[in-house]
């Protein structure tokens, strides 16, 4: 690793420009960042990504690999990507900061603690929660109905168990008995209106707006009304900065947020998008999951809230998700019809980014167990569709793997930019905004609103809400509601559970299915390899 002012030298930021946490990372000083309204010089390459199996596709590997394949061609570029959550460090997919030679470094140290950005959004996140439920117990002014709150509590670990909890047990100095439970820090409130928010001003407006639950009479009460604010902002004051580090070939990266993509919008914050694209001419950004969550999310709620738009969308595939899309088991071998079927499942996603306004370039990143026929199935079909298309081999290669990557994408960005397109219209009734989603991302021949979810909305049209934006939070193994429905699914409906009003950051949330928001550990969580060496050095992840 290079010392980290060496890598904020290649962005032009002197020592001062920085908040160094040791030799290898550092936050950027508030004075330092991009002022709110300001449109970034650089071009923004936004990586996604098909319907990724339950390992995950590699799309964080890629987005590094290809900025250090731009890198070795010679482009000025830098990488914005979100922060890992413990979550999924200890559960299925392990680490969040790449793999092989195409890695985030300090890799453990993102991964585990980093700055401490997780911690204080779930310790502001939680003071509001303790300010309510005091609230309550005082029986203040407000009036608070205990029934009628619906403000969680969040931790940063996998844990089933707290989804459903009762608190206030105990007698009555323990506070007012209530049903409650906890989310996931991923899909806190706090973190998207972090990973959203422009300044200061901005961060302390909309954490004021978030609705916690509603009074005797059915007004809602809010942040703002709790005087909760101020303290909350003094908790984020160092997690409102992006933080600095680098790749393993020494390509500066702002990593910053981290919403889940199948919870909340799946896309780091607007600051680090802008601080990468303002010091480099190439800022390539990655939204969660596959195209149908976080990239979708990304345009309609990132790029509509800030101002922000790409120059070139990369869209990754792989074998072994292309094997699972056409009917089959991704670890066992079969025939190459198997590819060929979940080669539908590619041509959607690759017509969702069309919906956009952008030809994507497609990305195959390859394994050690692919055939070359396998490969050459998918740049045919690619091909045939006057697609752009390349192999990605930077596991094992570093960014000479991605070169020929890197050349397409800087072509791709040369093209002229299209115009901001968005799937709906504001101004439309919060049905209609689902129901366009669904049906062009998702390919859904209906939307199914459950009779809450019908409530929810009557309510969200009383309070003057309807203008929001919608964030849907949907399984990420599938287009459809059903992770079990795999490959190009037709005719089905979208189950809408429930909505909620998550005014701080700007949307209304939609769960979906079967959707939880605090997900649970395997049967053998990834913690069973995760150790501390003698010498201090983490290892397994």
């Amino acid at each position: 690793m290079q010392p980290i002012l060496d890598i904020a030298g290649k962005l032009g930021l002197p020592q001062k420009a920085l908040n160094c946490y040791g030799q290898h990372m550092a936050k950027l000083q508030l004075d330092t960042l991009p002022k709110k309204g300001t449109r970034p010089k650089g071009k923004i390459i936004l990586v996604s990504a098909i319907n990724p199996t339950r390992s995950g596709e590699g799309k964080t590997t890629v987005a590094i690999g290809l900025a250090q394949g731009m890198a070795s061609i010679g482009k000025h570029v830098s990488l914005a990507l979100r922060e890992p959550s413990l979550g999924p460090v200890f559960g299925v997919k392990g680490g969040g900061t790449g793999g092989g030679r195409c890695q985030l470094e300090p890799s453990a140290r993102i991964n585990m603690h980093f700055t401490g950005d997780m911690h204080a959004i779930g310790a502001a996140h939680n003071l509001l929660a303790a300010l309510l439920d005091n609230t309550v117990h005082f029986r203040s002014e407000l009036d608070l109905e205990h029934r009628q709150i619906f403000w969680r509590r969040v931790l940063d670990m996998n844990d089933r168990a707290l989804r459903q909890t009762v608190i206030g047990l105990g007698g009555r100095f323990n506070g007012v008995p209530r049903e409650t439970g906890f989310d996931i820090t991923a899909a806190s409130e706090v973190m998207a209106i972090l990973c959203l928010c422009e300044d200061l001003v901005d961060l302390k407006t909309r954490l004021g707006q978030i609705l916690v639950g509603f009074d005797r009479s059915g007004d809602p009460v809010t942040a703002h009304s709790l005087q909760a604010t101020g303290a909350m902002a003094a908790l984020l004051q160092d997690a409102f900065l992006p933080n600095l580090v680098q790749s393993s070939e020494g390509v500066p990266a702002f990593v910053h947020g981290g919403p889940f993509g199948n919870i909340a919008h799946g896309c780091n914050s607007v600051m680090a998008t802008s601080a990468a694209a303002t010091y480099a001419d190439y800022a390539v950004t990655e939204a969660g999951f596959g195209f149908d969550l976080g990239a979708e999310k990304f345009f309609d709620l990132k790029c509509r809230s800030s101002g922000l738009w790409p120059s070139a969308v990369v869209l990754v595939v792989t074998v072994r998700a292309l094997r699972i899309h056409g009917g089959e088991d991704p670890n066992l071998s079969g025939d190459i019809s198997e590819i060929e079927r979940g080669l539908a499942h590619l041509d959607h996603h690759v017509h969702s980014v069309c919906a956009f306004g952008f030809e994507p370039v497609i990305a195959i990143n390859c394994f050690a167990n692919d055939s070359e026929q396998e490969l050459t199935v998918i740049e045919r079909w690619c091909n045939q569709r006057e697609l752009n298309i390349a192999r990605f081999t930077g596991f094992t290669d570093g960014g000479a793997g991605a070169e020929h990557l890197a050349h397409a994408v800087v072509r791709a960005a040369a093209q002229p930019q299209p115009k901001t397109r968005f799937l709906y219209a504001l101004e439309s009734e919060p049905e209609a905004k689902i129901t366009a989603v669904a049906r062009t991302i998702y390919g859904a021949s209906e939307v199914e609103f459950s009779r809450t979810a019908r409530k929810d909305l009557e309510r969200i049209s009383t309070l003057g809400y309807g203008r929001l934006p919608v964030c849907i939070a949907k399984t990420h193994l599938s287009l459809s509601g059903d992770p079990a429905l795999v490959g190009h699914p037709r005719g089905f409906a979208l189950p809408v559970e429930s909505v909620r009003i998550a005014a701080g950051a700007g949307y209304l949330l939609v769960l979906t299915g079967d959707i939880v928001t605090m997900p649970g550990l395997p049967r053998e969580p990834a913690a069973h390899r995760i150790d501390l060496t003698d010498d201090g050095e983490i290892t397994g992840i």
